[in-house]
């Protein structure tokens, strides 16, 4: 704990000095500082002022790379909520802008994992062999999804991810070029 609140504070500290030093424009400045703030927010678990902040930061910012981190950590308190479908949204807008953020490929790859892990869930002796086949099929869509996320993550970060490189491998999903 003390470690973490140490380079949190030491961020902010360093992240003021930057505000004041570096030669950006104002609007810079202020889409930085809501950026910083949604940050803070998000490590201390308060979401709602979090994404207020990243909001406020997109309509300010204007460089894509910049923008595509904001998109990203909107992306990640939608994952955290459970909300998948935003947080999809959000990884995917994060891609168009920054196609070098691993990190959103591979929580990509884990949404589609999990949902194809729910997807077997649903599979028991009360429902017919059609249905069981359905949604065999849907979790195999699911997995297929996940495989090619995580592959393009690998591409990017080759080091990175060694569970998801093993479930690849064991699944039959890893191919030459990973």
């Amino acid at each position: 704990f003390f470690m973490g609140n140490f380079i949190d504070k030491t961020f902010t500290v360093i992240a003021d000095i930057l505000l004041k030093v570096l030669p950006a424009s104002k609007q810079e400045k202020q889409a930085f500082s809501y950026y910083r703030a949604g940050m803070a927010a998000q490590s201390d678990g308060k979401y709602a002022e979090a994404l207020e902040n990243y909001y406020e930061a997109l309509q300010v910012e204007e460089d894509p790379y910049d923008r595509s981190y904001t998109l990203y950590n909107i992306g990640l308190i939608y994952g955290n909520i459970g909300n998948n479908s935003q947080a999809l949204e959000y990884y995917h807008q994060a891609l168009e802008l920054n196609s070098n953020l691993p990190q959103a490929l591979n929580n990509i790859a884990v949404i589609y994992h999990s949902s194809g892990l729910n997807t077997l869930t649903m599979i028991n002796e009360e429902i017919d062999d059609i249905q069981q086949a359905e949604y065999r099929a849907l979790a195999t869509e699911f997995f297929d999804k996940a495989g090619e996320y995580w592959r393009q993550a690998l591409k990017l970060a080759p080091d990175n991810y060694p569970g998801a490189r093993n479930w690849l491998k064991v699944s039959g999903r890893l191919f030459e070029d990973n």
